[in-house]
């Protein structure tokens, strides 16, 4: 018979806790077109007849809609947000942004003013709506947090403020709006060159407040890349726009060489005294097209390449994500989406919404190493402390994220 030849006296070892492995949650979106179309005319409708006003009910059902059918490992969001406490918060940011706009109108000072103010209220305004959007959002019974605090929501949001200043300050230089000065006009294109400089910057700061203080129970993500990732996606996007620009301006000269061309063969050519209605149809049409054709490209190469570099970098000990979202089916799905916008004259734009959003969030994995058993049974047991989503459902602000 076997004997055992642990000491009796040395106290016996706590079994290690397996760590969990790995594993995918799918996402899988089961809204369809017409179902939404019928919520969307509706809300069109109602905000048509309210001026407006009904827009807080609006995006409460369109939220509400889009969240029920995107289920996460089987499991479907909901949004319980109070569309009356939206309505305040949509008044109070609607009347800043048109003070904001009327004050430019009057004085350089008044312009100045209303930049200092907005700049010291939209932060706070800005954390507040992500409180509340978040803080209104769960799955299985938990809610999300967002937990970003307000010195954070002002370092990271300020900067971004100081090109409105230069801006606004530069208007004490003009004497005759109606003949600016070339330094006047120097001074502006400085700004903006200057503003396409630290505009990666002021994006990562911004994303890495956003992607540092999102909560679910004790999890708690944070974004793990550095400015530098940043300024080389928007190097390669700048890039994919010069190529853009340099197709359409080929483009364009071979068309309008071409129709030299053919005007020069039928004995004639257009003259744009004779014609000056009809010519100046043609300049609008054909700046929109190349505006329209400029952008086309790029700014699906940046939604795509953006999305897979900021949630593929977000995680935390628990959870990552992995998001492929392919160019290529963007870009397909951008210019399907314009095309028949366009023939339906934008009665399509409930049904591009949709196939938009399906094509983004089916393309995003969590990876999940944690337990959501566990996390619920802390949550259930956690006393809920609302002060700290006091300051987003103040005015129920929801901005957006």
């Amino acid at each position: 018979m076997e004997t055992s030849t642990q000491d009796p006296w040395q106290p016996t070892a706590a079994p290690e806790v397996a760590a969990l492995a790995e594993r995918p949650l799918p996402i899988r979106f089961t809204g369809s077109g017409s179902e939404y179309f019928r919520i969307w005319i509706v809300n069109l409708l109602l905000s048509i007849v309210t001026l407006s006003l009904y827009r807080p009910w609006a995006k409460v059902r369109r939220l509400r809609y889009f969240y029920a059918n995107t289920l996460v490992d089987g499991h479907a969001f909901d949004f319980h947000g109070n569309p009356w406490k939206m309505l305040r918060g949509y008044v109070l940011v609607g009347l800043m942004l048109i003070a904001y706009s009327a004050a430019g109108r009057f004085s350089a000072t008044a312009a100045l003013v209303a930049v200092a103010i907005l700049a010291v209220l939209w932060p706070a305004l800005l954390r507040a709506s992500m409180q509340f959007r978040l803080g209104n959002t769960s799955w299985r019974g938990l809610r999300f947090r967002f937990t970003g605090s307000l010195a954070g929501a002002y370092a990271c949001m300020l900067p971004m403020f100081i090109p409105a200043f230069a801006m606004a300050m530069l208007r004490f230089e003009i004497v005759d709006p109606q003949h600016p000065t070339m330094t006047y006009i120097k001074h502006i294109y400085l700004v903006m060159f200057a503003s396409a400089l630290v505009a990666p910057l002021m994006w990562w700061l911004f994303k890495r407040y956003q992607h540092d203080h999102y909560s679910l129970g004790q999890w708690q993500t944070r974004l793990t890349i550095g400015a530098g990732r940043m300024y080389g996606l928007s190097l390669r996007v700048f890039g994919v726009f010069l190529l853009s620009l340099i197709v359409v301006l080929i483009v364009v000269a071979i068309v309008a060489g071409a129709a030299g061309a053919l005007a020069a063969v039928n004995g004639h050519a257009p003259s744009l005294a004779a014609n000056k209605p009809l010519w100046m149809v043609l300049i609008v049409v054909g700046v929109l097209a190349m505006y329209f054709l400029m952008l086309i490209v790029p700014v699906p190469y940046a939604m795509s390449r953006s999305q897979n570099l900021i949630w593929s970098s977000t995680r935390c000990d628990e959870l990552r994500f992995d998001s492929k979202l392919p160019f290529g089916a963007l870009l397909g799905l951008t210019l399907k989406n314009w095309l028949l916008m366009i023939v339906t004259l934008g009665l399509y734009w409930p049904f591009a919404a949709v196939a938009f959003y399906r094509l983004r969030i089916e393309a995003l994995t969590p990876q999940l190493s944690g337990d959501l058993d566990r996390l619920q049974a802390q949550a259930a047991a956690r006393v809920t402390d609302a002060s700290g989503d006091a300051a987003g459902d103040l005015f129920g602000i929801d901005i957006g994220l």
